[in-house]
């Protein structure tokens, strides 16, 4: 065979082995760079933050990535999160942008959430596998959308709420594991009711309700007001409806329900083991809702079609209440029970399956998440089941298979809300 025009044979070798001595003394090489299978020299996956608030700058220095971009439409908190990371760090105010570039390996959306299905849904389209915030998605068919986009692209996806795995879950002053454990011993029999309440070690933050007020204000240099907005209906510029406070307004949240339910109820839906279906009916008890700020609720109460049942007690009238009730005993918070020798007793059942809760390890060898697209979306649909009963002020019957409401076509109205041009998922 001739040789080829230019290096000799014994040239190439030397430039290629001299090309992988300088491959492996890079710091940070995206994962596409290799291949699909190999890992860079340092191990490290490259991330991408889009919505650079508090909670976006929080997770900065989440282990076993580097952050490699930002994306923020208001300039003073995109500044913020530049002083927080290494120089050399891209920077964007429009994340279509950002999930293009080749260098990135993961995107966490920490948005507000009326913005959450369609960045997450876009990153997976391009190639991303997917950080996102709770709640997953503002409505159930976004929820759907994206569920499909995640699949369809191969992504890994992990929605941020982690007491299903970790972390003392509030009141019980335990993880969620015991639980669980408990649960599935039968102990507490079949079916149960578990009440989410002040009572209960659960706070419904019922101070993020909306004004009705609101005078137009100028608004901020700093902030693409428009791009804020987004899909969300054009309303005038008011300091209390973005940022923080923007959780008071149905057009971006749902109040105390849509910042804590899913904390709350994700771990319910493991423990009872419904991760792949919801509850038939929503039923509540509530003030009637303004047409724009979210308000605050009495009792809302999910039932399953096996009988279990989900209580969000907003009032918080019965200091006695048990976490979970079943027709064979009682759990109340801190893990107190009616049953006696109750951790003796558990002793003798097997531990719960094991979880995939590393999600850097997820991502590189490519495993479904503990809390991936498809259960975050179950325990986000609660959410919005709740939400879409309180503002129409009614309860509702549910299909888990359809995933829609049964004879409410005002209901079903709000499983796909119009966005605005030209913004779809």
């Amino acid at each position: 065979m001739k040789e080829e025009k230019g290096l000799s044979a014994s040239s190439r070798r030397s430039f290629i082995k001299g090309s992988l001595a300088t491959l492996a003394t890079f710091s940070i090489v995206p994962r596409h760079v290799l291949g699909k299978g190999y890992l860079a020299p340092s191990d490290t996956l490259t991330k991408a933050i889009v919505g650079t608030g508090s909670m976006g700058r929080g997770h900065i220095p989440y282990a076993g990535t580097k952050v490699v971009a930002l994306c923020d439409v208001d300039k003073r908190h995109l500044d913020i999160a530049v002083n927080m990371v290494d120089k050399g760090v891209k920077t964007f105010s429009d994340y279509r942008e950002l999930i293009q570039l080749p260098e990135v390996d993961i995107v966490h959306v920490a948005t507000p959430p009326h913005w959450h299905g369609i960045i997450a849904a876009d990153a997976a389209r391009a190639g991303k596998d997917v950080w996102c915030e709770k709640p997953m998605t503002r409505t159930i068919g976004e929820g759907k959308r994206l569920v499909e986009a995640v699949q369809q692209h191969g992504r890994v996806f992990r929605l941020n709420t982690w007491f299903r795995f970790e972390s003392n879950f509030y009141g019980m002053n335990t993880t969620v594991k015991p639980i669980k454990k408990l649960v599935q011993s039968g102990l507490l029999g079949w079916p149960l009711k578990v009440t989410v309440s002040k009572h209960t070690g659960f706070d419904w933050k019922f101070y993020w309700v909306g004004k009705t007020n609101n005078a137009p204000q100028p608004v901020p240099a700093e902030l693409d007001y428009d791009m804020w907005l987004g899909p969300a209906p054009y309303k005038p510029y008011s300091e209390h409806r973005v940022h923080q406070t923007f959780r008071g307004y149905w057009d971006y949240d749902g109040g105390g329900l849509g910042d804590m339910g899913q904390h709350y109820i994700d771990p319910i839906q493991y423990f009872l083991g419904k991760d792949d279906t919801s509850p038939v009916s929503v039923e509540v008890d509530a003030p009637q809702q303004h047409t724009e700020a979210v308000g605050t609720w009495r009792r809302i109460t999910y039932t399953y079609a096996d009988g279990c049942q989900i209580v969000l007690d907003g009032e918080a009238k019965d200091d006695k209440v048990a976490y979970i009730e079943g027709p064979k005993g009682k759990l109340y918070q801190n893990f107190k029970s009616d049953i006696p020798d109750l951790e003796k007793k558990l002793a003798a059942f097997p531990d719960p399956e094991p979880q995939v809760t590393d999600f850097v390890d997820a991502v590189k060898n490519r495993k479904k998440f503990a809390l991936n697209e498809e259960n975050g979306h179950r325990s986000c649909t609660i959410v919005n089941m709740g939400l879409i009963a309180l503002r129409l002020g009614r309860s509702l019957k549910f299909d888990p298979d359809k995933q829609e409401f049964i004879d409410d076509e005002g209901a079903n109205r709000l499983i796909n809300q119009p966005m605005r041009a030209p913004w779809t998922i």
